[in-house]
């Protein structure tokens, strides 16, 4: 390097990649003096050259990726330098100098990937300090004072390292934002000052020993928390604390032992990446299609088939990536194919068969890996117009857009246009998945409807059943209908006010919820609900509702739909009754409760008796005596059992045979066989062994 007159204002030089081995480095570097950033990453230096004591105004120096063993030379003398980065080398403790640590405006510090054993000394000094990143190393604790005077940490890496647990004073770090604990054997640390770190917004924790018993109860305080990583760890459902993070947007829960998903994982409103892989799941709840946002969802490696992936999941519609290799799937739900964002989707080594018709129509679809599934049959491609016909819009506003109609006539009709028929929406929603069900559910029908053609054609064959003017009835128009008294289910004034009125299924009957109770369901009961209300006419109508508790038993599941009909048929309403499941509720029913359900562990028990176990109980009694035999009960243990008396074992026998009730103390048996005396034993055994006192316990 040729010395000009332009090198003092050369702000920034990066030589990375050149070879200095040897004590090589060009001399000219010093007259850089306004210097303000130099990177030497993967240059063979095997220490830092004396060249940077004249680089008084440098401010970033980047060693990475070298042979540097000591970090000792010109560095504290650089007043104005900010960052360090020396990741990557072969340095150890005695290779990072204690001064450095005494520039004023040193903040940036890397020394990963090095040969540390433990964190530097000194560097609790460094009070400006914001990125600190010691990870790839061998420290196997913090001490507690570090954490005393670096308040204003930004970020902190601690990865990979040997860490058993972490200082208290780590709750003082009120602006960290970014901690990362990697690859750490934190079994015995429950991580308690988490809550105290309320600018946080990422915190990994991947291979760190995670189990239910070691993470914080609560982390409602992150309120910032948008990064999670979970990841080989020992979990078995989703931690608690997850749930309350209002701006969680990426999550990473791959590589755990989760068998289930709760409910309450609608609250991840914002959530745009789910990271569920290699797991146990077996199926995914319905809530999971109110993550409106979700962009990313990574299910490999799990167990799910069909019935595991919830019909409405086309209802993520800002879906891009879906991948579920490595499952039991069969085929997959047409909905999918209806998410216009979708650009990769990967579902190799599953059992598909085939898959949906639809799949031709995404448009944006940039990766469909399929590989590994040997009975897959792709379905055929359609005619080149059929696209025009897939998902068209036939509301009235389009309609009205596509005839020329003006914007204010279109914006009237959208403003006038009513509520989706609620019917059609639960019918969409309750549509079976598996077709071996519809097969079955046709030949059943089928069934029905020959014999009922049989008994039609015999009663037309019948002169029997002539009825007058000789026309020929219905073999069921002859049967009379029973009349059917509610009274006994319902009061008299059910429905005649307008309000709402929700009754509970217990043994078989409707029973009457407390108004305070309402919006408030126990998750193994079902329950009717009737909306009486005025309509513009000033007439009362009504709305019926049966819902399904998810843990709830046959007979409630049953007793609810019968007797929501019941109460239709008492109200004499021309309405539908609704069937609403757990975790599925549609709008109308969720309206009612103004949108505020809640949703109880338990229910009352099922009105099937149950059989129990008969539970005897064991006694000792001691029999003496010869013409009139007397029973004594006796402590059941062995101390009781005298040798002098074990003549009487052979009537304890014969008394448990010949009576069922237990004889009062000291009573006489006349009715004991008095025939020849029991032959005397001599014992020569002061005590029985365990294996005889255990065996004549039980005999007598």
């Amino acid at each position: 390097m040729e010395a000009t007159g332009v090198l003092p204002f050369v702000r920034g030089v990066d030589l990375s990649g050149n070879d200095f081995k040897g004590g090589y480095f060009p001399e000219n570097v010093k007259a850089m003096t306004s210097l303000r950033w130099l990177k030497l990453n993967r240059t063979g230096l095997c220490y830092l050259p004396e060249e940077l004591a004249a680089l008084q105004k440098l401010e970033h120096l980047s060693v990475s990726h070298n042979n540097l063993t000591t970090l000792h030379g010109e560095l504290s003398s650089l007043p104005s330098l900010r960052a360090i980065v020396a990741r990557a080398n072969s340095l150890k403790n005695s290779g990072v100098p204690d001064d450095i640590f005494k520039l004023d405006d040193l903040s940036v510090l890397d020394l990963s990937y090095n040969q540390l054993t433990e964190c530097p000394r000194e560097l609790e000094n460094a009070k400006n300090m914001l990125v600190l990143n010691l990870s790839h190393n061998s420290i196997d604790t913090i001490p507690n004072q570090l954490f005393i005077n670096l308040t204003d940490l930004l970020y902190l890496d601690l990865s990979e390292n040997r860490l058993e647990s972490l200082p208290p004073q780590m709750r003082r770090l009120v602006h960290l934002q970014t901690l990362v604990l990697n690859g750490n054997p934190l079994l015995h640390a429950q991580l308690r000052q988490l809550p105290a770190m309320t600018a946080l917004q990422t915190l990994h924790l991947r291979n760190t020993q995670r189990t239910q018993s070691n993470l914080p109860t609560s982390l409602e305080g992150l309120s910032n928390l948008a990064d999670v990583d979970l990841s080989c760890n020992d979990l078995t459902r989703v931690p608690e604390c997850l749930y309350t993070l209002p701006s969680l947007c990426r999550l990473n829960l791959s590589s755990n032992q989760i068998t289930e998903l709760s409910l309450c994982i609608d609250q991840w409103v914002h959530v745009e990446t789910l990271n569920l892989s290699r797991n146990q799941l077996t199926s995914l709840p319905s809530a999971i299609c109110k993550l409106s946002k979700l962009k990313k969802l990574y299910l490999n490696s799990n167990k799910l088939d069909f019935d595991g992936l919830p019909s409405g999941i086309g209802k993520l519609t800002n879906l891009e990536e879906f991948m579920a290799a490595n499952n039991n799937l069969e085929l997959i739900p047409e909905s999918l194919c209806r998410c216009p964002k979708l650009r990769k989707l990967v579902l190799n080594k599953n059992r598909l068969v085939t898959l949906p018709e639809a799949i031709h129509f995404l448009t944006e679809i940039e990766v469909l890996d399929v590989r590994e599934n040997p009975n897959l049959v792709m379905p055929p491609k359609p005619v080149d117009r059929a696209t025009e016909w897939y998902n068209i819009d036939f509301s009235l506003q389009n309609q009205l857009r596509l005839a020329g109609a003006s914007p204010a006539t279109v914006a009237a009709a959208a403003a006038g246009s009513g509520p989706k028929d609620p019917l059609a929406r639960k019918m969409r929603l309750r549509r079976r998945k598996d077709s071996a069900q519809d097969d079955q559910a046709k030949q059943v029908l089928k069934g029905m409807s020959d014999v009922a053609q049989e008994k039609n054609k015999k009663q037309e064959e019948s002169t029997d059943a002539q009825a007058p003017g000789g026309k020929v009835r219905r073999w069921d128009q002859g049967l009379e209908k029973p009349r059917l008294d509610y009274s006994e289910f319902f009061t008299e004034d059910v429905g005649q006010l307008p309000g709402l009125t929700i009754w509970q299924i217990e043994n078989f009957v409707p029973v009457l919820v407390e108004e305070a109770l309402h919006g408030k369901f126990y998750e193994a009961d079902c329950y009717i609900v009737l909306k009486t209300f005025l309509d513009d006419s000033g007439s009362l109508n009504w709305e019926i509702y049966y819902w399904i508790g998810g843990e709830a038993t046959l007979d409630k599941k049953a007793c609810s739909a019968i007797h929501a009909v019941n109460l239709r048929n008492y109200l004499g309403a021309e309405c539908r009754t609704v069937r609403e499941e757990m975790g599925d509720e549609s709008e109308e029913f969720l309206q009612v409760f103004d949108n505020d359900i809640s949703y109880i562990e338990g229910g009352t028990a099922s009105g099937f008796y149950t059989v129990e176990d008969t539970h005897y109980i064991t006694r000792m009694y001691r029999v003496y005596g010869k013409k009139n035999i007397k029973l004594e009960p006796v402590p059941l243990k062995g101390a009781s059992l005298d040798p002098r008396n074990m003549s009487g074992l052979a009537a304890c026998a014969w008394s448990a045979r010949a009576t069922s009730s237990t004889p009062s103390p000291g009573a006489s048996m006349p009715g004991a066989p008095s025939a020849r005396p029991w032959p005397r034993t001599d014992w020569h055994s002061p005590r029985l062994g365990e294996e005889e006192e255990g065996a004549l316990s039980t005999f007598c």
